[in-house]
């Protein structure tokens, strides 16, 4: 197996580098990495503290720093350790350049200022939180999406990931002999999305969560029959209401939510498309 060292150097939070080299990662087999993570590297001071473990554990140096003197020197110290050394947004922003015609401004940080988009995601978790299992139908109106399932489709986690992104999310669970409030079909501004998965993997993960509590396996929760009949119930809501359906079988929360905001984007381009009308005579 492949030992590699990864430092990462940010000027910020470090949170778009760890993403970017964990998608890069994610392409390669049998590696044994180890990561260096340095987030809010603003001063020469700190850098040089940084070099001394780049001595001691060379690998591959990721960086996105918009400081030009902390950046040269970083570039000059790995020319001097023979450390190979990418800037991992540089094509992305130079792209951006040429096609926007003005220059970056180089702020360390930006993406993270409390601006109206900040405080409109911390709004949108408030909310999300507060809307959770069924809670507060009085109050889904004001929602962005509604997510609709029987119990363990990941309802919860994937409205969390869409709260952080910005969107104000409900969710209910589907219940075979407790139907979900009225509200539910009366609703006009959020988009409404069903969740589902595949009966026989619904099953493996109820019975996990009863083994984590240390309860019984042997419950109508897991019962095969009974779980097809939920996953029915729900399926048939779906399609009677024409409301979206997102299988969450081999999906992961992020490939769900991904989805998700994708038909929610479509729902918004349409309702902002002209309407046409009758040609005039």
């Amino acid at each position: 197996m492949t030992r590699l060292h990864l430092h990462l150097l940010s000027d910020s939070t470090g949170e778009t580098l760890e993403m970017l080299a964990k998608a890069s990662l994610a392409q390669f087999d049998d590696t044994d990495v180890v990561r260096h993570f340095w987030p809010m590297v603003r001063s020469l001071q700190h850098l040089e503290r940084i070099v001394d473990d780049l001595k001691a554990n060379p690998g591959l140096v990721l960086y996105t720093l918009v400081n030009s003197e902390i950046r040269s020197n970083l570039e000059m110290r790995c020319r001097q350790l023979g450390l190979p050394h990418v800037a991992v947004l540089d094509a992305v922003t130079a792209a951006l350049e040429e096609r926007l015609g003005q220059q970056a401004r180089g702020r360390p940080g930006k993406q993270h200022q409390m601006d109206e988009a900040y405080f409109k995601r911390v709004d949108a978790i408030q909310y999300t939180i507060a809307q959770d299992d069924g809670v507060g139908f009085d109050n889904w109106e004001e929602a962005d999406i509604v997510l609709a399932g029987v119990s363990r489709t990941s309802k919860t986690p994937t409205s969390i990931y869409l709260a952080n992104r910005g969107f104000k999310v409900a969710n209910i669970p589907l219940v075979v002999e407790s139907p979900p409030p009225p509200a539910l079909f009366k609703l006009r501004r959020p988009m409404v999305v069903g969740l589902t998965t595949a009966p026989k993997r619904l099953i493996e993960i109820r019975r996990n969560r009863l083994l984590s509590l240390n309860e019984s396996t042997t419950t109508a929760y897991v019962d095969e029959e009974r779980v097809e009949k939920e996953v029915a119930f729900a399926r048939r809501m779906f399609a009677d209401n024409g409301w979206p359906v997102i299988d969450v079988t081999r999906r992961s929360i992020e490939e769900t939510a991904a989805a998700i905001i994708k038909l929610h984007s479509e729902r918004a381009n349409r309702a902002r498309q002209p309407q046409v009308g009758p040609k005039p005579i």
